[in-house]
């Protein structure tokens, strides 16, 4: 799968908050898929009917880290929506076209 483009053709402060927008959709996904492999790690280590304790234990941990990583970068992604939601509020109610 390549990546996706995020493109303006005429970069306007509408356009400029849509690639925004759209730059903090795709990252809300990639995010999504790194939590969906963590559970399935989760899954996978319970599933072992030999597996120690401690094992089971520091897997845990592993992906209580990786959560905690994923809680702040979401914080991090709430401001960058605060911060051009006025924009978008604005370009709406311009009736500015979003497909740039």
């Amino acid at each position: 799968m390549s990546m996706p483009k995020i493109e303006c053709a005429n970069i306007d402060k509408c356009c400029a908050a849509s690639a925004l927008l759209q730059s903090i959709a795709l990252e809300e996904t990639a995010l999504s898929h790194i939590l969906n492999a963590e559970g399935e790690k989760l899954q996978k280590a319970i599933s072992f009917h030999d597996c120690k304790q401690k094992d089971l234990l520091d897997i845990n941990n592993s992906v209580k880290d990786m959560i905690d990583k994923i809680t702040c970068l979401e914080l991090v992604l709430k401001a960058k929506l605060d911060l051009i939601k006025p924009i978008l509020d604005e370009c709406h109610s311009e009736h500015c076209d979003f497909e740039c």
